[in-house]
C-alpha cells in the first residue's frame, strides 16, 4: 500500500521522509497532493487530519509549516494591471 485515505498516493508521507526537503519542494508536493482530493471533500479539513496525523513530525519541518500555510485564509486579490484592470 503505497499511502492511506487522506493520502492515497503517500505524497505527504514521502515528503516527511526526504533529508533536506526545501519549503520549495514541500509547497509544489503539497500542490499536487490537493489536486487529488476529491472534489466533494473539504481540503482544509482533510489538511486539519493531515496535521493531526503527523503531529509527531516536528513543527519547523517545511511540510508541517505548509500544511500550517494551507489553513490560512488566502489573501484578497488586487487590482490586477492592463486594460482590463483600467476598465
Amino acid at each position: 500500500m503505497k499511502g492511506d485515505a487522506r493520502d492515497p498516493r503517500g505524497l505527504i508521507r514521502e515528503a516527511y521522509r526526504i533529508d533536506g526537503i526545501t519549503a520549495g519542494e514541500c509547497r509544489t508536493i503539497f500542490l499536487d497532493w490537493a489536486l487529488g482530493v476529491p472534489a466533494d471533500q473539504d481540503t482544509k479539513t482533510e489538511v486539519k487530519a493531515l496535521l493531526v496525523q503527523y503531529a509527531d513530525e516536528p513543527t519547523s519541518h517545511p511540510m508541517t509549516q505548509t500544511l500550517i500555510a494551507a489553513l490560512r485564509d488566502a489573501a484578497p486579490a488586487k487590482r490586477r494591471g492592463g486594460r482590463a484592470g483600467r476598465q
